[in-house]
């Protein structure tokens, strides 16, 4: 399940723009150029007005975890229901995502990698298929690779630990034995623990505008 050339070049060019790596091939290319894309990526720009700055932010957060505008209204509209601080809430929500959690667990490389397993049914939760990438992981919940799957070549450089090598290290709220391709997320995630780039209060001041 490889990733297109052409895929690969927009999530790098994504990337530079929003000075966030997406994938470790774009944490590569934005060691070497630091700065956006494009003949112009290397020079000073105009300050960015207030609302472009909010703008970026949540384009930032909407692009580390893959999903759509429409989607990112809805978690922020649950997490303004909830309460404590909405932007903690809301990346606590993302995260309790099923193709983040496979992608922290080391199972994937990207997170599209991640929603291409869950989309295509090799991911387990409690012993029954998920083919929800937006399916929500609760606390004691496993996840696990599907036995007739984990002898594909993808699952087996994951359970090697080659994933792991390259992205953040586990988070506190999951176990994981890489070995096995399981996963279990003991607790609820919490905003300190959760390997995202962003700074949520500007998220918040873009939806409540």
């Amino acid at each position: 399940m490889p990733t297109s050339p052409l895929r690969s070049r927009r999530t790098v060019k994504a990337s530079r723009a929003l000075g966030v790596a997406l994938t470790p091939k774009a944490q590569k290319y934005l060691d070497r150029r630091p700065y956006g894309p494009g003949q112009h990526g290397r020079t000073r720009r105009k300050a960015d007005s207030d609302y472009s700055v909010r703008k970026r932010e949540k384009q930032r957060l909407r692009a580390q975890y893959g999903i759509r505008e429409a989607q990112m209204l809805r978690y922020y509209e649950e997490a303004r229901r909830q309460e404590g601080l909405t932007g903690e809430t809301l990346i606590e929500l993302l995260e309790s995502r099923l193709d983040a959690l496979v992608l922290r667990a080391g199972f994937a490389r990207t997170i599209a990698q991640a929603r291409q397993f869950v989309v295509h049914r090799h991911i387990v939760v409690n012993g029954k298929r998920v083919d929800r990438p937006s399916f929500r992981v609760k606390p004691g919940q496993m996840i696990h690779v599907h036995e007739r799957s984990d002898k594909f070549e993808p699952f087996q450089v994951a359970a090697a630990g080659a994933h792991q090598e390259v992205l953040p290290a586990v988070p506190g709220y999951l176990t994981v034995e890489i070995e096995k391709l399981q996963a279990t997320l003991t607790r609820k995630p919490t905003r300190a623990e959760v390997p995202v780039t962003c700074e949520e209060q500007l998220v918040v001041e873009y939806y409540a505008r």
